[in-house]
């Protein structure tokens, strides 16, 4: 059984409630969205990339020698064997996370597995794509992105965030700024006059690598 892969590669995860710690990536082809600020476009196709079997995959993982895998894309989910993949792992011992668009189910997921559901704003272009039974959906351990690009997009997140009670479902929730669209203080300035529940998260490796490196 094989997966269309576009790259792996280890780096320093720059993202999540795990930013800072070292990660094996596997970035997957395809997405059905087309956000403005996407960084990762060279993954949009489905048709590019190389055909790689699940069983491999893990091979490499082990090989890297890290404990968190994150699967990610594109869109992972469109690949329905991605479940295979993350059982696979699991059973390996490796934490494992999927970054995902939030416009398809993410119970095709297996238990245990952090689902990083990322909230489409509205500078997106794709915030109407949402799938919003997922809210309905999320564990404890998974955790909720919001990408933010102003303050229009900073107001949508904490009603999405207070309409579906997400507060209630996961505590890591994460608002990060669009890197160059509003900056970390800014965003920092909204969240302390709302008493926003996020946590505030930058793009690390955009910041110890140049923003459009790839394989980072």
């Amino acid at each position: 059984m094989k997966l269309k892969i576009v790259e792996t590669f280890t780096s320093i995860q720059g993202e999540s409630t795990h930013a800072g710690k070292l990660c094996f990536f596997i970035r997957l082809s395809g997405c059905n969205l087309n956000c403005s600020y996407c960084d990762t476009k060279y993954a949009r196709n489905p048709d590019l990339g190389t055909d790689i079997s699940i069983l491999k995959l893990v091979s490499l993982a082990k090989k890297e020698g890290v404990p968190i895998v994150e699967i990610t894309g594109g869109e992972p989910l469109l690949q329905h064997q991605v479940s295979i993949l993350c059982e696979q792992l699991q059973e390996a011992g490796f934490i494992v996370m999927v970054e995902t668009n939030g416009s398809q189910p993410i119970d095709m997921l297996p238990d245990g597995v952090i689902r990083i559901v990322d909230c489409k704003c509205p500078s997106s272009g794709e915030s109407d794509k949402m799938l919003i039974s997922n809210f309905d959906k999320l564990k404890p351990y998974d955790e909720v992105k919001f990408v933010i690009s102003d303050e229009k997009d900073f107001n949508f997140a904490m009603d999405k965030m207070n309409k579906y009670q997400i507060t209630k479902k996961t505590r890591n929730i994460l608002f990060a700024p669009v890197f160059g669209k509003i900056t970390p203080a800014d965003l920092a300035k909204l969240m302390i006059k709302n008493k926003s529940p996020s946590r505030l998260q930058l793009q690390i490796h955009k910041y110890i690598w140049h923003p459009e490196t790839k394989g980072v």
